[in-house]
């Protein structure tokens, strides 16, 4: 597992990509696949994910949908319209980043 310092820059990059590509998700989804795409390397805590969440929302990053089930309510989060171009412009500021972090330390990231 990586350091709470590492993920906390990259919270919200990690987010903004799940929703890009999986239209919608709700908060506990988001956690299980973040846990496992990485072979459980990177877990976002609930303390960690539901600030970051109600931060984009605030901001009109996202957008949510509740959904009843049953007696439960599900919140759903999806990227918005402007959330779009936004998440964009911070995955190329991620990629430009990690590009020179690799200059820096001279070695290769791996997939």
């Amino acid at each position: 597992m990586y350091s709470k310092e590492l993920l906390k820059g990259t919270i919200e990059i990690i987010i903004l990509k799940l929703l890009v590509e999986n239209g919608s998700m709700y908060g506990y989804e988001i956690t299980q696949q973040v846990k496992n795409l990485t072979k459980g390397k990177i877990v976002i805590s609930e303390g960690a994910l539901y600030p970051t969440l109600h931060k984009l929302e605030a901001i009109g990053v996202l957008s949510t949908e509740i959904i009843h089930i049953g007696r439960r309510q599900r919140k759903y989060y999806h990227v918005s319209e402007v959330g779009k171009d936004i998440s964009a412009l911070k995955m190329q500021e991620l990629s430009s980043f990690l590009h020179s972090l690799n200059q820096i330390l001279d070695f290769k990231l791996s997939s």
